[in-house]
């Protein structure tokens, strides 16, 4: 990991272009062979280019603002990282440090935490289980004290390592009592709980907040009425509706909580059913704790059906929640960074992938995906125990996030399915244009700023990030 430490030293020339790259050498592009690792600068040169591999950065067009870049504290996660005994102290600490902090490490941005069990946990819990047949309507034996032995601790020492993280949480279900079937699996919540679950997510967000987390966004439901076999949950578009205008929004006004609201926890091809009905109420999109839209990339559909929305309803943000990577994925190198493109060239605020760790057997889960990967890989209890391994996932993540700060503007940058790219401006001036090469042999690629350009020859199956500063 060394290498990844970045410092901008003071009165760089402006035309110096540092250089990142990552490379992977297998079909599956997962064998990582160059894991951001620092090349020697280029610099741009007076005049520019104009032929099919020029990208033209203009930085006076300016797109969406950048919330972060991360993945979930999930309850694998966290416990394999923290208290299942797999890992020392000193490695956890180094591990965190590679993860959050923006200097020695890729500066995640952005946790999405479930609220409550998933299906990459060790069992079903909420934050208030009762036994079967039994209610808690005052909600009086709400606790989450589960999640104080390794999410709260591990999401509160992120914050430590990175001050601009944000936190997201997300619930599969609600707890079982309240709902048609009393069950966390599936299930309908019934209606004569809709205020008393929107004073759960209060309770909850009070919580974190008293311990030192406060909780940016919630989603009223992750990916609704998906899927039977682990804790989830049903709902219809007008349920999901009345539930976030009539019960969840006012409960956090009550509480005077700045908690935003995210609608929809989905996919693309799931947005007339459970995002539109919330979307196209006026009421519900001038509220100031109306957050926008949450995504999911499992579905089909096409991405770009979200800048047509975005031109309908200008104000409805974009958030990119989860997206797994998997054994299912062919390449997954080639994914992440079409995913990382296509979803911020398409009004994406944040790009969040799912699970930050699992084991060497892709667990432990809880029905549910037993295939899917994480940024890390923690080995416990096998011949590398002890061990943590960073996958592709991790470098692709940190070409965004190590570069591109929260509060950066997307900018301007020629597409082109050659090399596909983004460009960014963050808050200090500083530039990074991520790219990605796919092909099996080199590719070059031109770039035009304020009438200078630099040339660079990206090698095979690899990523890259530039960046400069100065002005254009």
């Amino acid at each position: 990991m060394a290498g990844l430490a970045v410092s901008w030293p003071a009165g760089a020339v402006e035309e110096t272009v540092n250089v990142w790259l990552t490379t992977t050498d297998d079909s599956g592009g997962r064998h990582v062979v160059r894991g951001l690792e620092r090349q020697k600068p280029t610099a741009f040169t007076s005049g520019s280019r104009s032929d099919g591999r020029s990208v033209t950065i203009d930085e006076s067009t300016r797109y969406q603002r950048f919330s972060g870049g991360g993945a979930s504290f999930t309850d694998t996660a966290a416990w394999l990282m923290n208290s299942s005994g797999a890992l020392s102290d000193t490695t956890r600490d180094a591990t965190m440090r590679k993860l959050f902090d923006p200097q020695s490490g890729i500066g995640l941005s952005f946790v999405r935490n479930p609220m409550g069990a998933s299906d990459l946990a060790r069992g079903d819990y909420t934050y208030d289980d009762m036994p079967a047949g039994r209610t808690d309507p005052r909600l009086e034996r709400f606790s989450v004290e589960h999640d104080l032995a390794d999410i709260l601790p591990l999401t509160k020492q992120a914050i430590g390592l990175n001050p601009d993280l944000t936190v997201m949480a997300s619930p599969w279900s609600a707890p079982g009592w309240m709902k048609d079937n009393d069950s966390l699996d599936q299930g309908w919540l019934q209606a004569r709980y809709y205020g008393t679950y929107a004073t759960y997510f209060v309770k909850y967000i009070k919580e974190y907040a008293a311990r030192g987390v406060p909780v940016d966004y919630v989603s009223v439901q992750n990916e609704p009425t998906c899927c039977a076999g682990y804790p989830s949950m049903q709902w219809n578009g007008s349920g999901l509706h009345y539930f976030t205008k009539n019960n969840l929004l006012p409960a956090l006004h009550k509480a005077g909580l700045s908690t935003k609201v995210l609608a929809l926890d989905w996919n693309w091809d799931q947005y007339d059913g459970y995002g539109a009905p919330v979307v196209r109420d006026d009421a519900i999109r001038d509220d100031p704790l109306f957050g926008g839209l949450a995504w999911h990339g499992y579905g089909t559909g096409d991405v770009t059906a979200r800048t047509r929305l975005h031109d309908t309803y200008p104000t409805v943000d974009a958030f990119d929640t989860e997206h797994s990577g998997g054994t299912w994925i062919a390449d997954q190198h080639r994914e992440d960074m079409r995913n990382l493109i296509d979803y911020t060239r398409n009004w994406g605020r944040s790009w969040v992938k799912w699970s930050l760790a699992v084991d060497q057997n892709h667990g432990p889960h809880n029905g549910g995906c037993g295939t899917c990967t994480g940024l890390l890989t923690v080995h416990n209890g096998d011949g590398r125990h002890g061990r943590v391994d960073f996958t592709i996932e991790y470098y692709t993540m940190g070409h965004l996030t190590k570069f591109v700060r929260p509060g950066a503007h997307r900018i301007s940058s020629t597409a082109g399915d050659r090399l596909p790219n983004v460009a960014w401006r963050n808050p200090d001036g500083s530039k990074a244009l991520i790219a990605h090469n796919d092909a099996d042999s080199a590719r070059s690629l031109a770039v035009n700023w304020g009438g200078r350009h630099f040339t660079y020859s990206i090698p095979p199956h690899t990523s890259a990030t530039f960046t400069w500063t100065g002005d254009q």
